[in-house]
């Protein structure tokens, strides 16, 4: 693979791919949304909702708002254009390893316009087929996005650049094992038109062990490396990761406004510190 050799030139090349896929995805969400923002009103109210602390909080308060959740799905397929553009300015010509798995993790993001397939099936009646499907890329896409952010943190904390196929194959086993063997219901969805799928308290707890483990690595870079930008970085990491999950997993006004703002604080800390750190290696 390329990746065990990535050069500045083929890492940017990959940034700006992942640009122009973003944005083709921008364009096709601004034409699904055609279509599926009139089948909101009609929708039924749906009792199965997001189990995330968060929205826990949030549903005692406010009650689920379906454009709510489509609002969050657009904010996410933007945040994931605007961080590969913000991304590749900001690290055309600034070597620094952990940055490209940052980028796995804002390109992930655009993955989330496969949520719409939900509405869309309520007016057109898809086979059970492309449900399933659409059900797997989606989590393949989420689990890839937090291993991403790990293999950065782990990067980060003395990791040899040229094991970067090793990391990356870490990234793509672990994400296609759990989507491709985990059982999917796809005829029960959540308020956020999220899939049922099996086993979701064991993959909470992966989740809350790899967020730990994110910020712990980027803790100890901070002290193996003498550099307490680390620290800042794990921050943002820590706070990208809870501004995903609002916005993943919140079924009314609070997770739109509140997910953005705690993702993109977050993603422009970890860059802004890890340029600190990088620009003058």
């Amino acid at each position: 693979m390329l990746l065990l050799t990535m050069t500045l030139s083929e890492r940017n090349t990959f940034f700006k791919i992942g640009m122009v896929f973003c944005a083709i995805i921008v364009l096709l969400i601004t034409a699904v949304s055609i279509f599926s923002i009139p089948v909101y009103s009609a929708m039924e109210e749906n009792p199965r909702r997001p189990a995330y602390v968060f929205q826990l909080i949030a549903g005692w308060f406010l009650k689920t708002d379906y454009l709510a959740v489509h609002t969050s799905i657009v904010l996410a397929v933007l945040f994931s254009l605007v961080s590969m553009i913000f991304i590749h300015s900001f690290f055309e010509r600034t070597s620094a390893p952990e940055i490209l798995y940052i980028s796995f993790f804002a390109f992930s993001l655009s993955f989330e316009v496969i949520r719409l397939i939900v509405p869309l099936h309520i007016k057109y009646i898809f086979p059970l087929f492309y449900l399933v499907t659409a059900a797997r890329a989606l989590l393949f896409a989420r689990y890839f996005s937090i291993f991403s952010l790990f293999a950065a943190s782990v990067c980060a904390s003395g990791l040899e650049i040229q094991r970067t196929r090793n990391v990356v194959l870490f990234l793509l086993v672990p994400s296609l094992v759990i989507s491709l063997g985990v059982p999917i219901d796809a005829q029960t969805w959540d308020t956020c038109f999220t899939f049922a799928s099996g086993n979701t308290s064991m993959f909470l707890m992966i989740g809350v062990i790899v967020l730990f483990g994110i910020v712990i690595s980027f803790f100890v870079a901070a002290n193996k490396r003498r550099s307490k930008e680390y620290y800042y970085v794990g921050i943002g990491a820590a706070i990208a990761l809870a501004g995903r999950n609002i916005l993943l997993g919140v079924d009314n006004w609070a997770g739109p406004v509140l997910g953005i703002l705690l993702l993109v604080f977050g993603i422009r800390l970890m860059c802004s510190k890890l340029h600190k750190i990088h620009l003058w290696l």
